[in-house]
């Protein structure tokens, strides 16, 4: 596989002031540094540090991930159907709410335009759910953390390809690149991915009915439980950091549906930390 140079120039963005309110909008972005972003954690984190998290600070590797797994696995399920109203709440455009914003796309697209059909968005499962096999079963395949609205047909070519750099651009969705074996999504979302990836294997250990999800560094993973490639979700983490949108779905999950959180939008330094 051939490997472009990338380069990234997003803004760091602000930080979410509380977690107690919800505004139903994302935030504007300030022009910012990125420098250390992953590194930094948001004004929302540190107030769930007192509550949510208690469990887990001061620790790290296996006793941080052990901790990270037992507080993320108190949970609302939700059944697959449930899963597209869910999506037109944790994925609208800040700027329409008649609209979601499309995963790999970038695209604002009605809410009422989902379904099956040749340019209507569907939902995405970025852990690729062949991938441990859980199909769309109540649990790992209809886990709205990693569950996102996109184009069918992109959805259709990102398959269930692992996650690296290279490949050539999708005409449908330019900034996307894919080869016979992986996905690079656009430069926007591509930590967005990463720390969806990483939740997956924090929350899904195989202590239930679904297989132990794990990050590994191949590209030809199958119908294994397992994704790559992780060296690239690291990398990921790290430049492009979480955003107000990202961070304003974390609380639509936590707040109103799930009721649990991804840790690693709240502390995206802890994929460094396990990992």
């Amino acid at each position: 596989m051939s490997v472009r140079p990338r380069v990234y120039a997003r803004p760091l963005l602000a930080a979410i002031a509380t977690v107690a309110v919800l505004t139903g909008t994302a935030a504007a972005a300030p022009q910012a540094s990125t420098a250390s972003a992953a590194s930094t954690p948001s004004t929302a984190s540190a107030a769930l540090d007192d509550t949510y998290y208690q469990d887990a600070l001061g620790k790290t590797g296996p006793a941080l991930e052990s901790a990270l797994h037992t507080i993320i696995s108190d949970q609302t399920r939700l059944s697959y159907s449930q899963v597209w109203d869910a999506l037109k709440d944790t994925d609208e455009d800040p700027t329409d709410s008649s609209k979601v914003i499309l995963l790999y796309t970038g695209r604002s697209q009605a809410k009422s335009e989902n379904g099956g059909d040749s340019d209507q968005w569907n939902r995405e499962h970025v852990w690729a759910k062949s991938h441990g096999d859980f199909g769309t079963a109540t649990g790992p395949g209809t886990d709205i953390h990693h569950l996102r609205p996109e184009d069918v047909s992109v959805n259709s070519t990102r398959g269930n390809k692992d996650f690296d750099n290279g490949g050539s651009q999708l005409g449908e969705a330019p900034g996307n690149y894919t080869d016979s074996d992986s996905f690079e999504p656009r430069d926007a979302v591509k930590g967005d991915v990463a720390r969806m990836i990483l939740y997956m294997a924090v929350r899904y250990e195989g202590d239930d009915s679904f297989s132990d999800l794990e990050p590994n560094e191949s590209v030809d993973n199958g119908s294994a439980p397992y994704i790559g490639r992780l060296s690239v979700l690291k990398q990921w983490n790290q430049e492009d950091p979480p955003d107000s949108f990202e961070q304003r779905r974390n609380d639509v999950v936590f707040d109103r549906y799930q009721h649990n959180r991804n840790p690693f939008i709240d502390h995206p330094e802890w994929v460094e930390a396990i990992w």
